[in-house]
């Protein structure tokens, strides 16, 4: 076996679940994974017991030119286990396929990148004149606040680069032309919500005049659910388009606020998981998620709370958010409680300069063409912390052929996480070939 595929079916197996609450998580056990393979030199840093990242940073030989790293995380989501159809922690490898959540958020990228860090650790690949860091972190999956939203506060001289490789590594995409390699530019911001609602407790078989705290969260629900939000249209999503070669009716649609929501339609029958991805990256999204009210059966609840996952698109403002829900919820809204969990805007670096050219290189020599997407990822990811420090962010991997766009992005948060072994060691081929580019060029 591998190490890519080893490292990958251990970080699995460590299951570092993140459920958003502070005592989850427990990152440390990969980062015991990750320094045994990368060896001495590890700076680990645990902000709370159990939720750590470990760095890893080669000095510069030109101080004036630029800093590459290399960035994954360690967390992953929670899993229903009865929608699996293999041990979601067992870190199987079944007929070219290894399997567990994690498999392709981003457990199979950070893997690659601690394989070819060790590359570079010991001069087996060079060494970026402006020097090189590798990056693993806690917490990505509730919004960085024990991983790289903590160094930022207290150890941004770890964060410190000019350029940064992280994720989502995307398959080849098309949506009707041919096939073209996307690299993660851009990315929509978190503006997560809880709603809460006061009611009176109470016998449950007497709930006459009583103030049910569960009501006005349910009606909440059910107008957010039954009401789209308004397609916007972001130089962005301009530059993904274009760049697929599309026929002219499609590519046009695809771009025009009237008529992108027809073109959705007619992908959804189809292809449901690009669909999904067209409809996520051109408006604000708003995904109830949660929601928590009542304790016993036979008790009116008189407190809950629902949960909004909202993400927003660069270039739009925290006000969007706040738009929407008045005019969604109406009146409903002054009765409700809010807490902001993360309130940002999305982000995007410049399809420009040293790593995006190094970018360029690679798929060149290795797939023969420099033809690729900038692309946006309707989640958001650490990368974001680094663009407000002007770091220029991406996320790029090489994949097995056949490796469908739709179907890898239904499996981020879903049953089933897989990944074909080829794909994690192309990956490995094709970071090694960056990092030499990058470090090649003039």
């Amino acid at each position: 076996m591998s190490d890519v595929i080893a490292l990958c079916a251990q970080l699995i197996r460590n299951r570092c679940v993140n459920d958003g609450s502070v005592g989850s998580g427990h990152e440390i056990r990969s980062v015991g994974t990750v320094t045994d393979f990368l060896g001495a030199g590890a700076a680990v840093i645990e902000p709370h017991p159990g939720r750590a990242s470990v760095s890893y940073r080669l000095p510069a030989t030109d101080p004036s030119a630029p800093r590459l790293m290399l960035m994954g995380h360690l967390d992953v989501v929670p899993v229903d286990e009865s929608g699996w159809s293999r041990d979601p922690f067992g870190g199987e490898v079944v007929d070219g396929v290894i399997w567990g959540r994690g498999a392709v958020d981003m457990l199979n990228v950070t893997s690659a990148m601690t394989v070819v860090a060790r590359r570079v650790l010991d001069g087996t690949l060079p060494t970026p004149p402006g020097g090189f860091s590798y990056l693993a972190v806690a917490d990505e999956e509730a919004g960085g606040d024990l991983g790289v939203g903590w160094l930022a506060d207290h150890r941004p001289d770890l964060m410190a680069c000019d350029d940064l490789l992280t994720e989502i590594a995307y398959p080849p995409v098309s949506l009707g032309g041919t096939a073209v390699q996307p690299v993660m530019v851009a990315e929509k911001g978190p503006a997560w919500r809880t709603l809460t609602s006061v009611g009176e407790a109470g016998h449950g078989s007497a709930p006459l005049g009583r103030a049910n705290a569960m009501a006005p969260l349910v009606d909440a629900a059910a107008r957010l659910l039954g009401t789209d939000t308004t397609p916007h249209i972001g130089e962005e999503w301009r530059a993904f388009v274009e760049a697929l070669q599309l026929d002219e009716a499609l590519a046009a649609a695809l771009v025009d606020t009237e008529r992108v929501d027809d073109a959705i339609a007619g992908l959804a029958s189809t292809r449901p998981g690009v669909a999904r991805y067209v409809h996520a990256c051109t408006r604000m999204t708003v995904a109830p998620t949660m929601i928590s009210v009542g304790e016993k059966a036979n008790t009116i609840p008189s407190s809950g709370s629902l949960t909004l996952d909202m993400r927003l698109l660069p270039g739009q403002g925290t006000e969007v958010a706040e738009r929407h829900l008045d005019e969604v919820l109406g009146d409903l809204r002054g009765g409700l409680g809010e807490t902001i969990h993360q309130n940002v805007s999305g982000s995007a670096s410049p399809a420009e300069g040293r790593l995006w050219r190094a970018l360029l290189s690679s798929y060149g020599s290795l797939t023969g063409t420099t033809v690729v997407a900038p692309t946006m990822a309707p989640a958001s990811t650490d990368g974001r912390f680094f663009r407000r420090l002007g770091v220029n962010a991406y996320g790029a991997g090489w994949f097995a052929d056949g490796t469908d766009f739709g179907e890898f992005l239904d499996m981020f948060h879903g049953h089933d996480e897989r990944i074909a072994v080829e794909s994690l060691e192309r990956t490995v081929e094709f970071l090694s070939a960056v990092v030499t580019a990058y470090a090649d060029a003039s």
